[in-house]
């Protein structure tokens, strides 16, 4: 058995991203195959926990189209000066540690190859972002990954119209123990600011998306297998 999160997006305008872990049969081995045997079970053990109806993996193991096309590794957007790059490129290259960084040739590799690219191991600790000049911290956590993912998927219409559809995104290959990010999360996160009508001003600046973060704290009175995240 194994236990994962299930990111589910939150409509009240209040708050966005409910997280809840689910235990699941995990079914061991590296095969694609494997990991789609758990992913099935995970979504089934979803809706029998929390009646979650259309749950979506975001990963390249999943069985939807959807969810391989908004894998960090295969979504693109185009930047102001027509640099096309993937969200995990743009994300791996935009990194800034205490003994180097940003290494923007990273923003031109294939996505596997910019998260294993050694620099990124070898620079000492991570101290922020950079990308194009704009400066991000590493508070809020996971602010940076999601300003990326979410302006990449708004440049992706036929793909973000379909997002908005789902009401539980699932990440099988992340471990919160060992990760921070999670391109789930960051899907749930949108759908949550499109129903709420609050896309336009979360992306109208940085200050406004980074609000989103402000004071958002679990409630007490959820059990300790879920947890409200933004």
């Amino acid at each position: 058995m194994a236990k994962r999160p299930i990111f589910l997006p939150i409509f009240d305008g209040k708050r966005f991203v409910l997280e809840r872990y689910v235990e699941f049969q995990w079914h061991s081995g590296f095969a694609k195959s494997q990991k789609q045997k758990s992913i099935r079970d995970l979504h089934a053990m979803a809706k029998e926990k929390w009646g979650v109806t259309r749950p979506l993996e975001i990963s390249s193991k999943s069985e939807d189209e959807l969810g391989v096309a908004l894998s960090s590794f295969n979504l693109k957007f185009t930047t102001k000066k027509g640099l096309t790059l993937t969200v995990e490129s743009a994300f791996q290259g935009s990194k800034v540690f205490v003994d180097g960084g940003p290494f923007r040739d990273i923003f031109f590799k294939k996505p596997m190859d910019a998260k294993r690219d050694e620099r990124l191991k070898s620079s000492g600790d991570l101290i922020g972002f950079s990308f194009f000049n704009e400066e991000w911290r590493l508070e809020p956590k996971t602010a940076f990954y999601d300003w990326i993912y979410i302006n990449s998927l708004v440049k992706n219409e036929s793909i973000s119209r379909k997002v908005v559809e789902i009401d539980c995104f699932t990440d099988i290959e992340f471990n919160p123990e060992k990760s921070i990010n999670c391109q789930a999360r960051s899907a749930a996160l949108y759908c949550a600011l499109f129903h709420a009508d609050k896309l336009d001003f979360a992306l109208s600046s940085r200050a406004n998306f980074r609000s989103l973060y402000a004071g958002r704290v679990s409630d007490p009175h959820h059990p300790p297998e879920e947890r409200y995240l933004i």
